[in-house]
């Protein structure tokens, strides 16, 4: 199935943990092989960093905080227009295809 959402897309977060449900934000990954993206500030995990030296140059210790993928299906695209969370539809308009917001009022271009 072809992935609608890319790259820069804002999306918000419909459905998962409490703490990040009816967030926003922007994707800065797509993984359409496994079906999930990462969004910027959404799905925060925590990892212990051992301190590493290797080739000249040192790690320091310490948390680092990180965005984890979440699934595809657990977002919907925001329209840039109409600033709602909406299903994508998909258009052809001479050589190349065009998604669509599919809200009633809007139906407008999002690749605009």
């Amino acid at each position: 199935m072809r992935v609608k959402i890319r790259k820069g897309d804002k999306v918000e977060v419909i459905s998962g943990r409490l703490d990040d449900k009816g967030k926003r934000g922007e994707v800065i990954k797509v993984e359409p092989e496994d079906g999930r993206i990462v969004v910027q500030g959404i799905n925060m995990r925590t990892k212990h960093q051992r301190q590493v030296q290797a080739q000249g140059r040192t790690v320091a210790p310490g948390k680092v905080r990180f965005e984890s993928s979440i699934s595809i299906s657990n977002v919907m695209l925001i329209c840039p227009r109409c600033n709602k969370p909406t299903r994508v539809g998909l258009t052809r308009e001479a050589d190349r295809v065009i998604r669509v917001c599919k809200n009633e009022d809007c139906k407008s271009n999002i690749d605009e």
